[in-house]
């Protein structure tokens, strides 16, 4: 954004005018900090880490077009949990994200023991072109989008209902059979979800 950019945001939120030269004191003075948050040194072990983008749309040369904000949050030894970096880019791409990765291995991580991601294509190799040992899993949330997403709306709710018995079950036999109830009943009409769930 421009500093008149800024200036018309904080006017119409706030309702209070600021000057070009003011904004353009306050971005040079949190820049730096800016900069010095996105290269510090990240702890070498992460017990997760959550790999996801954020879509949006901006202003770029008099056009509006499609970005992409990258984000890592880490969970690291003791539970703590960390956004570990932001990066802006055109599209999510696995390329990208080996980029991103890339990244938190120059900044000291070594180790993930699990990945959560969105299962892009691509995005497995690119996670363990950088970091070989850890685990790849898909996120939950992501998981329940694809699995609904061709559902008919009438179905939609006690499929649902049947996935959360999967999904909330107190342990992987629980889970298993679960699954196996849920298949019994949703295969004919929907055949690729449990499948779906079995391979996540």
């Amino acid at each position: 954004m421009t500093t008149g950019d800024i200036e018309a945001h904080i006017r119409d939120i706030y309702g209070i005018g600021v000057s070009d030269t003011m904004v353009s004191r306050i971005t040079d003075k949190i820049l730096p900090v800016v900069r010095e948050w996105q290269q510090r040194p990240l702890e070498a072990i992460y017990a997760v880490v959550f790999l996801d983008a954020i879509h949006y749309h901006a202003r770029s040369e008099g056009r509006i077009v499609k970005k992409a904000v990258y984000i890592a949050i880490g969970i690291d030894l003791d539970g703590k949990k960390d956004v570990l970096g932001m990066w802006v880019g055109e599209n999510e791409s696995a390329k990208f994200w080996a980029t991103v990765l890339n990244s938190l291995r120059n900044r000291g991580v070594e180790d993930i023991f699990i990945a959560c991601t969105d299962n892009l294509t691509g995005f497995a190799a690119a996670i363990e072109a950088v970091f070989p040992k850890t685990e790849i899993q898909n996120c939950i949330i992501h998981q329940l989008r694809n699995s609904s997403k061709y559902v008919s709306y009438k179905d939609l709710k006690a499929l649902m209902a049947d996935l959360k018995a999967v999904y909330a079950a107190v342990d992987e036999q629980a889970a298993l059979t679960a699954l196996d109830a849920f298949a019994e009943r949703w295969d004919k009409k929907y055949p690729k979800i449990s499948q779906s769930w079995r391979d996540n």
